[in-house]
């Protein structure tokens, strides 16, 4: 049970050792809708509130975001405890703009998920398509990948070195091994899953925020440093995600200081 489970955290004190609600949440980061399951009893919401926005705020203080863009422009809905598929820890669901916790087992996967809502959220800002594939639904690392034409801007650009240092080789005329590595364990498992270019990113991005050396937070991320997938090599290595978080602060640093002037 939730309430009953410790998870451990090292960073700022940004609630002052007070407790917050939803409605903080919802406030601070700039959401746009939160929905709570029926289950969930009075203090698992307290306890998860307190979690979730921490776990947020670290990952505004590691991105170097003001807390309001986490909720991509008001575009961003939040689930708890409601609506959860059967074995999943998270999920994040594009038509309704949903990231979606589990009551019990929610815990490590926000910043992965968080990953998929901003890869969503971003992919009409960056690339000129409305939607790809057969869900009509666009994902900017899909869009990257399949060289749809992008939107000129220097912060598009940024994303783009971002895609590149993560999926390509330093010269960039070949898949990264991390890539391969991916397509091997597919083709092991009999399945195509892991090599998925919104995958590949979503692993790569929250295996970045568990590597912060700053930050520790085992209910924003946990198991790209120590789990059957990273012993399999299902993560970038220690120095590719040092490589990879070094462009994704050149990206959302510029955007998170051109987001505070607009404030």
């Amino acid at each position: 049970m939730l309430k009953h489970k410790e998870y451990l955290r090292q960073g700022p004190d940004y609630r002052f050792g007070e407790q917050v609600s939803f409605h903080d949440i919802k406030e601070t980061f700039g959401l746009n809708h939160i929905r709570i399951g029926s289950w969930v009893e009075e203090d698992e919401k307290h306890k998860a509130a307190n979690l979730i926005f921490d776990s947020l705020a670290d990952l505004a203080f590691i991105l170097k975001l003001p807390p309001q863009a986490i909720g991509l422009r008001q575009t961003l809905n939040l689930a708890f405890g409601s609506g959860g598929q059967q074995g999943v820890q998270a999920h994040y669901m594009p038509a309704g703009r949903e990231l979606a916790l589990a009551k019990n087992a929610g815990a490590g996967a926000l910043a992965h998920e968080f990953w998929h809502a901003f890869d969503h959220y971003i992919a009409a800002k960056a690339f000129k398509a409305k939607g790809n594939g057969r869900s009509g639904v666009a994902f900017a690392t899909s869009c990257w990948l399949a060289d749809v034409t992008s939107i000129k801007h220097p912060l598009n650009q940024r994303l783009e070195q971002v895609f590149a240092t993560t999926l390509l080789t330093p010269d960039g005329t070949d898949s990264h091994a991390y890539v391969d590595r991916a397509v091997a364990l597919d083709s092991q498992y009999g399945r195509q899953y892991l090599s998925k270019p919104t995958e590949l990113m979503a692993r790569a991005f929250e295996a970045c925020i568990e590597s912060h050396p700053e930050i520790h937070n085992s209910y924003l991320v946990a198991e790209t440093l120590s789990s059957s997938l990273a012993d399999s090599g299902g993560y970038p290595d220690l120095e590719h995600r040092q490589q990879i978080f070094l462009a994704l602060i050149a990206y959302f640093e510029p955007l998170g200081e051109a987001l505070g002037r607009e404030g």
